[in-house]
Parts: C-alpha cells; structure tokens; sequence
C-alpha cells in the first residue's frame, strides 16, 4: 500500500511537472483600469489556484470557530445520557468465551 501511494504521488508530479514545461508561454492578465499582469501562463494557473485555496479557507473560519467553541462548551458542561435498558435493572445477556488451546 505504501508503494502504491508513493506511485500515485510520483504521477502526479511528473504530470504537473509536464504541464509546467509545456506552458511557458507569456500569458496576459488584464486588470481593471489598464493594469496587466504579464507571466507565465503556469505561474497565472497556479497563483489563481492558490488564490482560490486562500478564499475558501477565509470562508471555513468562522464556522470553524463557531464549531469549535460549541464542542468546547459541551466538553465543560457534563450532559448526563438518557437511562438504557441495562440501567433499568435488567442485567445484560452474559456470553460464553470458549476456552482453551
């Protein structure tokens, strides 16, 4: 399994790898008020991928926090578990563990 995962991880650097050699070209990025960007078209994938990752990210935090301070209110506040059947006084089924060799 370990090889296997070491397999997939090569593949896809030696496919990324490719993908960066073949796209050296200039590419352009216009922006707004006749600003540009000129670079190459790998960097403008990936900054604009990086970008993507970043805002996603920013966008997970507060519901992140918000999950996290509420598993931390329930850590501090015990919340007893409602009574079960084996609580009510009936003792549970008792199994047979065969022994020996």
């Amino acid at each position: 399994m370990k090889y296997l995962s070491w397999l997939l991880k090569a593949a896809i650097f030696f496919t990324l790898f490719a993908f960066a050699l073949n796209n050296q070209q200039d590419a352009t990025v216009h922006f707004f008020f006749g600003t540009y960007w000129r670079a190459p078209l790998v960097l403008v994938v990936l900054s604009a991928f990086a970008l993507g990752i970043v805002v996603g990210v920013l966008g997970m935090v507060p519901r992140w926090w918000l999950h996290r301070s509420a598993a931390r209110r329930a850590q501090e506040v015990q919340v007893p578990l409602p009574p079960t059947a084996t609580d009510a006084g009936t003792p549970p089924p008792i199994t047979q563990v065969p022994h020996g060799l």
